[in-house]
């Protein structure tokens, strides 16, 4: 037996109603969102750390996550773990042309753009999609969810309407590097704490308020 099925089949014996576990029969898609986020943020504390002793358990506990939502999907009759399997192997498969159909690609860039010209492909042949941001997930710390509206207004050419000044960014940009901008980020959160402001609200609030002015442009 594989490891993965073996790790399926355990997974299934704690659901199972009879004999399985109190704790893991009473959990939904819903109750273990934070569990997920929680594994996420430890796995990725062994990675900005380097840290391979633990990683290996610490992406174990990722899969774990990934095994229990596939099995309490299959017991309501929507898809287990092949078919999760399935999809994103497709995807892969599907947004790498130049590796699988013999094409060819030469650089990153030209890998990336190729990757967001079939996602555009994609969305176009499912349901509509209401809005620029609307696929962004809005549970992403506001950091990141700050980078990732960023990208789009670059990727949309929105930056004027957005508000944001490009060349400044940009000459703010040529004197950092990550230590420097490490510093900046933390000096910014130390001055909004004594000012009892809450610089992830302020961020995510500030972000938001963009996108929402954009979707209505």
């Amino acid at each position: 037996m594989h490891a993965i099925d073996h790790l399926i089949q355990t997974v299934a014996a704690l659901r199972e109603p009879e004999t399985g576990c109190p704790w893991d029969l009473e959990q939904t898609h819903q109750s273990l969102a934070e569990c997920l986020i929680d594994e996420c943020c430890e796995l990725l504390q062994t990675i900005d750390r380097l840290d391979l002793d633990h990683m290996q358990e610490e992406l174990g506990d990722v899969l774990l996550q990934v095994v229990m939502h596939a099995q309490m999907a299959q017991e309501a009759g929507h898809f287990d773990f092949d078919g999760i399997c399935t999809v994103v192997n497709e995807k892969l498969i599907r947004r790498h042309p130049h590796v699988f159909n013999g094409e060819s690609l030469d650089s990153s860039d030209a890998v990336l753009a190729q990757w967001d010209q079939i996602k555009a492909g994609e969305r176009k042949r499912g349901p509509k999609q209401q809005g620029r941001f609307k696929d962004l997930p809005r549970q992403l710390p506001a950091l990141m969810f700050a980078v990732d509206v960023f990208k789009q207004v670059q990727k949309l050419q929105l930056a004027a309407a957005a508000e944001v000044n490009v060349a400044a960014i940009e000459r703010l940009g040529e004197s950092l590097d990550e230590a420097t901008a490490g510093r900046h980020l933390f000096e910014l959160a130390a001055a909004c704490r004594s000012q009892g402001i809450d610089p992830e609200a302020a961020l995510r609030r500030h972000t938001q308020t963009m996108v929402d002015r954009l979707e209505q442009a």
